[in-house]
């Protein structure tokens, strides 16, 4: 079957900086729904479009192709009697960005009773390269379309 619009796509991604460090070795495969919902990289989707199992393609990614550039404005400094005891660095909080969107933040540092906060993906601002080998290709479900991730397997659990 081939790679089109509301299929299901199991494929294995090892992704590497621009410097080559391998950020994942690709091992757990991952799956996705294919046709422009967000689930994976523009440039990969693009590639693998009318693809079949047994694909493979490596390709570079820009930072605009991966997560963007890196944005000083969601970097934040909250105090740390606003988070609950054990707030620790590398910890998640959820709240709004400086746009009033609610966002995930990082906490990159704690400095006395200040926490520093990061909203931008680990990655952003960073060129990647990634090596993507489709594993399997089905048809979607209706349940799966309707809510626009892959259910089971590899995908996402209910």
């Amino acid at each position: 079957m081939k790679i089109t619009k509301n299929t299901a796509v199991t494929i294995s991604l090892k992704v590497m900086d621009d410097k080559g460090q391998v950020l994942d070795d690709g091992k757990k495969p991952f799956a996705y729904l294919h046709g422009g919902y967000d689930s994976i990289f523009q440039k990969l989707e693009d590639a693998l479009e009318g693809q079949e199992a047994g694909f493979v393609v490596t390709l570079a990614l820009g930072i605009d192709d991966a997560f963007g550039a890196y944005d000083e404005a969601l970097v934040q400094t909250m105090p740390k009697s606003e988070f609950p005891p054990g707030v620790k660095v590398g910890g998640q909080v959820q709240q709004m960005d400086h746009a009033g969107e609610s966002r995930y933040f990082f906490v990159t540092k704690i400095k006395g009773p200040i926490v520093m906060l990061d909203g931008n993906h680990p990655l952003a601002g960073k060129a990647l390269s990634c090596t993507a080998k489709v594993l399997e290709v089905r048809a979607a479900s209706a349940e799966e379309i309707a809510h626009e991730h892959v259910h089971g397997a590899h995908g996402h659990q209910h």
